[in-house]
Formats: structure tokens, sequence, C-alpha cells
């Protein structure tokens, strides 16, 4: 069987945590919030202080982005 290719563009946005000690294999999905490069002088500055910060992708796109990311 072939190997897998991984999807370079999805490789480089997301990132894995470090799995904790007392959960094997339970690394978390991160990913850089969306919005942050452009048309931000109109939002409020609380707005802008939460988008500074990664966010965790939610369970329900996470099955995916395995397929996508298959050696991680």
């Amino acid at each position: 069987m072939p190997k897998l290719k991984t999807h370079k563009a999805t490789a480089k946005r997301i990132r894995l945590s470090k799995p904790s000690k007392k959960k094997k294999g339970s690394a978390k999905m991160i990913q850089r919030t969306s919005g942050q490069d452009h048309f931000n002088a109109r939002e409020p500055g609380k707005v802008t202080t939460n988008k500074r910060r990664d966010r965790q992708i939610s369970k329900s796109n996470e099955k995916s982005v395995k397929k996508l990311i298959p050696y991680r």
C-alpha cells in the first residue's frame, strides 16, 4: 500500500501540543485564530486581544484534519 501524503498547507497551519503525562496520546490540535491580518482597526480592543491567542480545533473538524496530516 502506498504512503499517504501530508497536506502541506494544513501541516503549516496546525501544530500539536505536547500530551500531558497523565493522559497518553492526548495532544491537542492548535491553530492561529483567523482574521488577524488586516481590517483590525475597526474592531474593539477586546476582540484584537482575543485574536492574539491560539485556539484549539473543534472536535468536529479534528477528524478531517487527521486525514490531512496522517503522520503527526
